[in-house]
C-alpha cells in the first residue's frame, strides 16, 4: 500500500509531465511540493523500487504506466471531491483545493462512485481541470494555451484555472474570471502585466470597448496560470 506522500508525489509528477514532454527535474518536484531536493531524491529512489518511475540520471524522472494510473487515480478523487464539495457543501471554489487535497488519500472506490453518481458524472472539476474517467485513461491533450502566451487584440474563453493558490482564486472570483468567462486581450505590458477586457468584443473600437466590459490587469504568473482557448474555436 502506497503511502499519502507517496501519492503526493506521484500526483506532482503527473501535473509537472503535463507542462513539457521532457523528464521531470528533481528540483522542479522538490519546488512543486515545497520541499528540499534531497527529500525528492529519497522519494524517488523509493518510488522506483516500486516500479512507479523510471529515473534517468542527470535527466529527471517519468512515471511508468502504473505510476500514472496511481497519479489519475487520486487526481479523479481530488478532482471529484471539489466538485462535491462546492455543489453540496457551499464551499467556494478558492476554498476547496487544501480539503480535497486531504480527503483525496482517504475515500474508497464505493464512495467515489457515489459521489460520482450524485454529480451527474462530471467532465471538468470546478477550476475547469479534467476529471479522469473511472476507467482511469490517460487525459487527453487539450488545445488550451496559457492566457500570458495570447497576443494583444485575441478573443479567448478561459478553460481552466490553477487550484494551488487560494489568494489567487479568491481574486480571479472577485474580478469574474472563471471557466467558461470571455476575455479579449487588450495589453500585453514589456514589465510583466496583462490587461484584459472580461464581458467584452474583440474590437479596437474605444466605445466598443467600453460596453458592458470590465478591464482587469493580472501579473504575468497570473495569466500564465490561466489556460484559455480562442473564442472562434468555442464557438464552432
Amino acid at each position: 500500500m502506497l503511502s499519502d506522500v507517496m501519492e503526493d508525489y506521484l500526483k506532482a509528477i503527473y501535473a509537472l509531465q503535463q507542462e513539457s514532454d521532457d523528464p521531470v527535474a528533481t528540483s522542479a518536484i522538490a519546488e512543486y511540493l515545497d520541499v528540499t531536493p534531497p527529500t525528492v531524491t529519497s522519494m524517488v529512489e523509493k518510488l522506483e523500487e516500486r516500479e512507479l518511475v523510471e529515473r534517468e540520471k542527470y535527466k529527471g524522472v517519468e512515471l511508468t504506466d502504473e505510476g500514472e494510473t496511481v497519479a489519475l487515480e487520486v487526481l479523479r478523487h481530488h478532482r471529484l471531491l471539489e466538485a462535491y464539495l462546492t455543489e453540496h457543501l457551499d464551499y467556494s471554489w478558492s476554498e476547496v483545493h487544501e480539503e480535497a487535497d486531504t480527503l483525496e488519500h482517504h475515500i474508497s472506490e464505493e464512495f467515489e462512485r457515489r459521489v460520482a453518481e450524485l454529480l451527474d458524472d462530471p467532465e471538468v472539476d470546478p477550476h475547469g481541470d479534467p476529471i479522469p474517467s473511472a476507467d482511469l485513461a490517460p487525459i487527453e491533450d487539450d488545445d488550451t494555451t496559457p492566457l500570458s502566451d495570447r497576443d494583444e487584440g485575441e478573443a479567448v474563453v478561459v478553460a481552466r484555472v490553477s487550484d494551488r493558490d487560494e489568494a489567487e482564486l479568491q481574486y480571479l472570483s472577485d474580478a469574474g474570471i472563471t471557466p467558461g468567462t470571455e476575455l479579449v486581450v487588450r495589453d500585453v505590458a514589456p514589465f510583466g502585466m496583462v490587461t484584459v477586457g472580461v464581458g467584452g468584443e474583440a474590437s479596437g473600437d474605444d466605445e466598443q470597448k467600453g460596453r458592458g466590459e470590465a478591464e482587469q490587469s493580472l501579473p504575468e504568473d497570473v495569466a500564465r496560470s490561466i489556460r484559455v482557448r480562442s473564442a472562434v474555436e468555442e464557438v464552432a
